[in-house]
């Protein structure tokens, strides 16, 4: 999330005792859209703690019981902030245990990947902008070999970097520059991408938190991407992008919701989605929706 959407975040946390709610559901999606791929349906949903679990979650498989992770300001070590990495986003596992959290912060002097292994301990990666790049480090989506991590940029774009995935693999080190390895080049624009996970190894579903609409025909899709063929490093791949449907968007106050990062749980073939509630609404029915397909 970008500064502008983090400040928006803060505002409306620190405004709650000021904001009444008036009743109201969100709005239809628009009549020509369709959903074109997949049929992802609502089957439950939990609250979404705005401080601690408001930007992204993942599942992890290793070791065997772990607990899901959820990221947002308040899980933010105090060791971290204070050396600038102020804003946390999407986090992803991989499937050897590898758990790795994204890191902004607001002067932009590169991205940041914290990373905690299968023994537990902890290392951070960093990694240097290049040419044209946006300072913004919204999501991270680790592919299912472990090798390779994908993340994103805010705003439209047309592509999805490709990083080794730092601590998992053997190319990378905490003393090294975290380089980018190749590029995922999408056949359509995408606006404002949240979050993104695995469901193959050549295919994601992404959260996009666009409020515009122009791109699908409907605001906050939730979007799948179909790689021309698996990340390996070496060279770039081809994704087309198709919207599936609206994320859901349901509250008891009037004004913007906010999607955030999502997760794909092989074991169990369920989708989960952060979506923050407008306003007052932000504190007491921001939700965490589990989707199925089918």
């Amino acid at each position: 999330m970008p500064p502008r959407a983090r400040q928006r975040c803060h505002a409306a946390l620190t405004a709650l005792a000021a904001l009444t709610a008036a009743a109201v559901l969100a709005a239809a999606p628009p009549a020509s859209f369709a959903a074109t791929a997949g049929t992802w349906t609502e089957v439950g949903s939990d609250r979404a703690r705005p401080l601690t679990e408001s930007q992204g979650l993942a599942s992890v498989e290793v070791p065997a019981g772990s607990p899901n992770r959820y990221t947002g300001v308040g899980t933010i070590p105090p060791d971290v902030a204070v050396r600038g990495w102020n804003h946390v986003g999407d986090p992803d596992a991989s499937y050897d245990g590898h758990y790795v959290e994204p890191y902004q912060r607001d002067d932009g002097g590169g991205k940041m990947f914290r990373v905690q292994g299968p023994d537990g301990r902890w290392a951070q990666y960093v990694h240097a902008l290049g040419p044209g790049e946006a300072p913004n480090n919204s999501w991270v989506a680790i592919s299912p070999d472990g090798r390779w991590m994908l993340s994103g940029e805010w705003g439209t774009m047309s592509r999805f970097l490709v990083f080794p995935t730092p601590g998992a693999n053997p190319a990378t080190s905490p003393s090294a520059n975290l380089p980018q390895a190749a590029t995922v080049r999408l056949d359509r624009p995408v606006r404002d991408v949240q979050g993104c996970d695995f469901v193959t190894a050549t295919r994601l579903l992404c959260s996009s938190d666009d409020p515009d609409g122009s791109l699908f025909g409907v605001t906050k899709p939730l979007l799948q991407v179909d790689l021309s063929a698996a990340v390996d490093g070496t060279a770039d791949v081809a994704g087309r992008v198709t919207a599936l449907r609206q994320l859901p968007l349901r509250s008891a106050c009037r004004g913007g919701f906010e999607a955030e990062g999502v997760d794909y749980d092989r074991r169990t073939g369920t989708l989960r989605v952060v979506v923050l509630s407008p306003g007052f609404c932000l504190l007491t029915d921001s939700r965490t929706y589990r989707l199925v397909n089918g």
